[in-house]
């Protein structure tokens, strides 16, 4: 199957077309944010101040960035563990995020609201860090510089490679996967 290309900001139309599973490379811009970054954002709702970017219908990549060789845009972006952010993701979803980037299975909680809210869940591939950084071609802090690499960046990415993990209807690559490989007479993963 050939992978999609896609552009960000993500439409309703984009999202509802991608299914669990399928291969795409994403370009525009997306940002990164971690732990710090998400609760940083959930104090600042809180406290009745908005966001410091606008996410309707952006991606956020579970991610902090290695510091930039001289000439590179970037150091090594490799994904972070995304059931970190589990409890920040479903209220970013109802304010329009539109897609989320790391690797490793959801909660519940943030499956519904993927459906819920029309988004879809990628996974990008650990341990292929150095790779990933030549996907991108412009990178500048925008908000809580003081965080480092947990500081939100915009990136300019290009085919940016990527899986669906969840799509908008809720299909989940980490449940179905092994019970379709199972069902193919293989040993339980």
């Amino acid at each position: 199957m050939e992978a999609k290309r896609i552009q960000t900001p993500l439409s309703d139309d984009v999202a509802r077309r991608l299914r669990m599973g399928e291969r795409v490379f994403l370009s525009g811009y997306i940002y990164t944010a971690r732990d710090a970054a998400h609760k940083r954002m959930t104090e600042a709702l809180r406290s009745g101040e908005g966001l410091p970017i606008d996410i309707k219908g952006q991606v956020i990549y579970y991610a902090g960035p290695a510091p930039a060789k001289p000439g590179t845009p970037i150091g090594s972006i490799g994904p972070t563990t995304s059931g970190r952010m589990d409890k920040y993701a479903p209220t970013l979803l109802d304010m329009g995020l539109k897609g989320m980037i790391g690797k490793g299975k959801r909660s519940q909680e943030v499956i519904d609201a993927i459906k819920a809210n029309n988004a879809v869940y990628f996974g990008a591939t650990g341990g292929a860090a150095v790779l990933l950084a030549k996907r991108v071609k412009a990178c500048r802090v925008v908000a809580y510089g003081d965080l480092g690499p947990e500081a939100i960046y915009e990136l300019l990415v290009e085919d940016f490679p990527l899986i669906v993990v969840i799509d908008c209807e809720g299909n989940d690559l980490y449940s179905v996967g092994p019970q379709r490989w199972s069902s193919m007479g293989h040993e339980d993963v």
